[in-house]
């Protein structure tokens, strides 16, 4: 199996959504505490890898991306994935201002 590039997406300090990337499983591993393993998930690729403690995931983020996000950030996107779009106005052009008929002039 190819080694997968893991994705840690959080929050910064001032509010910002930041992400990381790491080669390796080991990676997560040493910064978090494994509470589990994916053997639900739909993605079969996504089967076997860890569950840690203090992140959502893992969830697929393209081709050979796995990602883990924060709750806070996993909440936030989320919300804006599920909002609706908002709508369209339609913005009605005037008519072209149409030049008055001159008085007709005597004859």
């Amino acid at each position: 199996m190819p080694e997968k590039t893991i994705r840690i997406v959080t929050r910064g300090a001032n509010g910002e959504i930041r992400s990381k990337d790491y080669p390796h499983v080991d990676s997560l591993l040493r910064m978090h505490t494994q509470i589990g393993i994916d053997d639900c998930s739909t993605d079969l690729s996504l089967r076997g890898l860890p569950v840690v403690r203090g992140l959502i995931g893992p969830m697929p983020d393209g081709k050979g991306i796995v990602r883990y996000e924060s709750p806070e950030v996993f909440e936030t996107l989320t919300k804006e994935w599920s909002a609706p779009p908002p709508k369209r106005k339609r913005v009605r052009k005037k008519p072209a201002d149409t030049a008055e008929p001159s008085p007709a002039q005597p004859s």
